[in-house]
């Protein structure tokens, strides 16, 4: 197993917790798998009535798709298999409350969860950015998310520089994407308590405004999500030249914002 899952039954809210530090949380495909059914496993759980995510260790809350993960494409243009698309609650068709709790490095494929949370909570080690056009990808399903989040201007530099620059925790908080910075290694004590609050208020009314928030920009992401695929196929470089790119890399050369 690569999460953990612990549920307090006296406050109605359970912690589920990407555990593969030693990847940084990377996401492969058995975390994805697993991902998908134990959002599916809380919808019939009624005993849980709120979620908190977060990732183990400090480095990192998700670093995105694991770099060794295969996962072979269709020879089109119009077909492409992403699967982290079905990673986080609301494509699970789970209308509890998520809470992100981030610590550490938030970046590419992280934005797939932190895009189908209500809102997130950090710690001052939080730092957010998208490597994808360092390393000559194109930045699709997770720029949608977060131009939902974050004002255009702050989330096209984000996607746009790539590795170059990371977005801090206090900058993440100024711009409304963090809605609380909590003290060093607080982050998640601070994502449990405003969900054990969240638990508390009747489960119908909750639900139903988790279900009315995410309705109001469903339409939209809908629509964007299905250019993803050409543009993606388009503009990404070819497999090896990626990984060209990203053998090259040099760690520590980047500015925080």
């Amino acid at each position: 197993m690569t999460l953990r899952i612990a549920a307090d039954k006296d406050t109605g809210v359970a912690v589920v917790t990407l555990d593969r530090p030693h990847r940084l949380n990377a996401v492969d495909l058995a975390t994805a798998a697993e991902l998908a059914a134990v959002w599916r496993e809380l919808r019939f759980d009624d005993t849980v009535r709120a979620v908190v995510l977060t990732g183990a260790g400090e480095r990192a809350f998700c670093t995105g798709l694991d770099r060794d993960a295969v996962v072979p494409q269709p020879n089109s243009p119009y077909m492409q298999d992403d699967p982290l698309l079905h990673i986080g609650p609301k494509a699970n068709d789970l209308w509890k409350p998520v809470i992100s709790a981030v610590s550490g490095m938030a970046c590419g494929g992280a934005f797939y969860l932190l895009g189908e949370s209500e809102f997130v909570v950090a710690d001052p080690t939080a730092v957010f950015f998208d490597p994808h056009t360092t390393y000559g990808m194109v930045s699709a399903y997770e720029s949608v998310l977060m131009a939902h989040r974050m004002p255009y201007g702050e989330v096209a530099r984000m996607m746009l520089m790539g590795t170059a620059e990371r977005i801090s925790a206090q900058r993440a908080y100024d711009i409304g994407l963090v809605s609380e910075l909590a003290p060093p290694g607080g982050a998640l004590e601070a994502a449990v308590t405003c969900a054990a609050v969240i638990a508390g208020c009747p489960t119908e009314g909750v639900q139903g405004t988790v279900r009315a928030l995410w309705a109001a920009k469903e339409a939209a992401r809908a629509q964007a999500y299905a250019q993803a695929p050409p543009l993606i196929a388009l503009g990404n470089l070819p497999d090896e030249r990626q990984a060209e790119l990203f053998a090259g890399r040099r760690s520590g050369e980047f500015r925080t914002r």
